[in-house]
């Protein structure tokens, strides 16, 4: 059972970026529950196989002042993937620091064995800060800067298949 945490403020961007997750979930076959972080619980979190901690618009950064609520990321062993705002997340918990770092658009990187990609391949980015390097692995942790729900769904797929 995947676990898809919303960090958006608005509830009208979860059809940017939690629905387009929950659909690629849902063709492949993949269980999955989606809470937002306010409400979630270590009960719900212990009931997971995996995590997934969705991206958010621009202008909302309401997650980077309840960043404590994320103090479980800590502890957690299971597979845990960060997209754009997940990977601001995981990166704070983990000691990181914010910079300052718009990119709007299409951008061309080299993936190197990362969830079962290895190519250059074109990527979505939508963000105004960076903490973690584009392409971050650690462990169970694994957390992209751009958005695979617009471009490069697979790398979801593969890693709630992995």
């Amino acid at each position: 059972m995947i676990l898809i945490i919303k960090t958006n403020k608005e509830e009208l961007h979860d059809l940017e970026f939690v629905k387009p997750i929950e659909d690629i979930l849902s063709k492949n076959n993949i269980n999955f529950f989606t809470m937002h972080y306010n409400n979630l619980t270590i009960k719900d979190i212990n009931k997971t196989d995996k995590v997934i901690i969705c991206g958010t618009s621009l202008k909302d950064n309401q997650f980077l002042e309840d960043i404590n609520k994320f103090e479980w990321i800590e502890n957690f062993k299971k597979p845990l993937l960060g997209i754009c705002a997940g990977s601001h997340i995981i990166g704070l918990v983990l000691g990181y620091k914010v910079k300052k770092k718009m990119q709007i658009g299409l951008k061309d990187i080299q993936i190197n064995n990362f969830l079962g990609m290895k190519e250059r391949r074109q990527v979505y980015h939508l963000h105004n800060y960076q903490v973690l390097p584009e392409i971050f692995h650690k462990e169970n942790i694994y957390a992209v800067l751009f958005h695979p729900e617009v471009r490069n769904k697979e790398l979801i797929k593969n890693f709630c298949k992995s």
